[in-house]
């Protein structure tokens, strides 16, 4: 086993469980929104929570994909494996909040994403940062971090991000939330 497939073991069961933290909550909430169709209580999905559901998980796997890039420059130490658990970790509870717990609280959707939104986006920007940190911190990989290109496309990504920190519309949050999944959309799929 090399040392990046030991590092990624647990890397991968990290983010692996903020999938299944996001597809969970999707799923008591769509239990809710039916039973809602079947005569119980009002209940209304919206749009905003999906589509920040849909961005995290692009978002994630963006990171995954990040791991793969940086398997030849991953060593095994206590502050590696450290910095692994508090990464992913933090994804974890960005995937937690996503949806709420307890979806019956709410009649609408949409009041629990503006609770969670900014903690999450504020999470997923610091991770950015993080990301960036530890790149430059990497000689063999700086040179092509530090091109135009590149710093423009994370410009515009944490700048649509931070949007999301001080607008409190509706509809430009989901011209956000969308234009970030175009964003990612494009990128994955060229």
């Amino acid at each position: 086993m090399t040392d990046y497939e030991f590092i990624f073991a647990l890397y991968a069961l990290l983010l692996g469980l903020s999938l299944v933290e996001i597809l969970s909550g999707l799923g008591r909430t769509l239990e809710l929104r039916f039973a809602s169709d079947a005569g119980g209580e009002r209940f209304s999905i919206g749009w905003l929570t999906p589509l920040l559901a849909v961005f995290v998980i692009l978002d994630l796997l963006s990171f995954w994909m990040f791991s793969w890039t940086v398997r030849d420059v991953m060593a095994v130490n206590p502050a590696t494996l450290l910095a692994v658990v508090g990464f992913a970790s933090a994804y974890y509870l960005a995937a937690r909040l996503v949806f709420p717990g307890d979806p019956e609280r709410f009649r609408d959707l949409d009041t629990h994403y503006f609770r969670v939104c900014r903690t999450v986006i504020a999470m997923l920007i610091s991770l950015v940062f993080v990301q960036w940190a530890f790149l430059l911190s990497l000689p063999q990989l700086r040179e092509h971090l530090l091109t135009a290109t590149s710093i423009g496309i994370t410009v515009l990504f944490v700048g649509l991000m931070g949007a999301l920190l001080f607008v409190r519309n509706r509809r430009i949050h989901a011209v956000l939330l969308v234009a970030l999944i175009v964003r990612y959309l494009v990128i994955y799929l060229r």
